[in-house]
């Protein structure tokens, strides 16, 4: 299976959908999440569903309510409104790498296939890779990604280390950037430590963040009233941007208040704290452990 939809249930309820309503799923994938909203859609309703990945066009659904937008979500109101669309009734998000792309071993995502290509790129358009990164940065720049990407506090360490590694053979594959790392790597925490390495070179090759931001600046402006945002992060740093965006309106949770103290935000956030899957769900999908769902209302 090409990836198994994390809290679809969870997802489609707070999507409140309304048959004849205009749906966005920001990430399409293996479709799941997207045929879960057309089956709750009438004849009227629509769904647009964008996604970089050349795989995810291979699952595309063939429906006439359906439009597949081949790019990533950063122009976001531009897409929809291009389509006819002035105004939406929800968007769906669920970020970061599909089970999929970690178990296509070529890809890189994964440091599971010592033999692969360091590559990490969503789209293979893109010309910045993981090999561009880990090869080419300086030790300053390779530094501050891997302190502000993978929140690594050693981070000026381990690009020293990825230097005098790469001094005069490249740093081809998974295993290669693995042992120019390993004396780093805390016994039985390993996992989680390149875990955080690879997260980190990932987010600078997609420019994650920065597309995450875009997009939820435009979503005040392209949402209709009681309007639905639901969007599933995976680590800290999208989910701060996240619930800092639902709470505040802006990126950074800072809450602005009129003359008389009330506060001014174009959102109203449905749940107090992330929903998370529950345990059976937990035990039989690995990726939806470390998965954050928070929902919003547009005011």
């Amino acid at each position: 299976m090409y990836h198994n939809p994390v809290m679809l249930t969870e997802c489609i309820e707070a999507l409140n959908i309304k048959p004849d309503g205009v749906y966005v799923d920001i990430t399409y994938g293996g479709g799941g999440h997207s045929k879960a909203i057309l089956d709750k859609l009438g004849k009227k309703g629509k769904l647009i569903a964008f996604d970089q990945d050349e795989d995810a066009k291979k699952n595309l659904v063939k429906d006439e309510r359906f439009i597949f937008i081949d790019q990533n979500f950063e122009f976001l109101k531009n897409h929809v409104q291009f389509q006819g669309f002035d105004k939406i009734d929800g968007l769906l998000g669920d970020l970061g790498v599909s089970s999929h792309q970690f178990d296509e071993g070529e890809r890189g995502f994964s440091i599971r296939f010592d033999d692969a290509q360091l590559d990490m790129r969503m789209s293979q358009s893109q010309q910045v890779s993981a090999f561009t990164v880990v090869n080419e940065y300086n030790a300053d720049d390779l530094a501050n990604v891997l302190y502000k990407y993978g929140e690594l506090h050693q981070s000026r360490k381990l690009a020293a280390d990825i230097v005098v590694a790469r001094n005069g053979k490249v740093i081809e594959t998974v295993g290669e950037l693995k042992e120019a790392l390993k004396q780093h790597a805390p016994k039985f925490k390993d996992f989680k430590f390149y875990a955080q390495v690879f997260q980190a070179i990932r987010i600078e090759v997609n420019k994650e963040l920065e597309v995450l931001e875009k997009m939820l600046l435009q979503c005040d402006s392209i949402l209709k009233p009681k309007g639905r945002l639901v969007i599933m992060s995976y680590h800290s740093l999208e989910d701060r941007l996240v619930k800092n965006y639902m709470n505040s309106g802006n990126l950074m949770g800072e809450l602005e208040k009129d003359f008389f103290g009330n506060i001014i935000r174009p959102f109203s956030p449905l749940n107090k704290k992330a929903i998370t899957a529950n345990d059976k769900e937990q035990e039989e999908n690995n990726r939806s452990r470390s998965a954050k769902l928070r929902t919003a209302e547009r005011i």
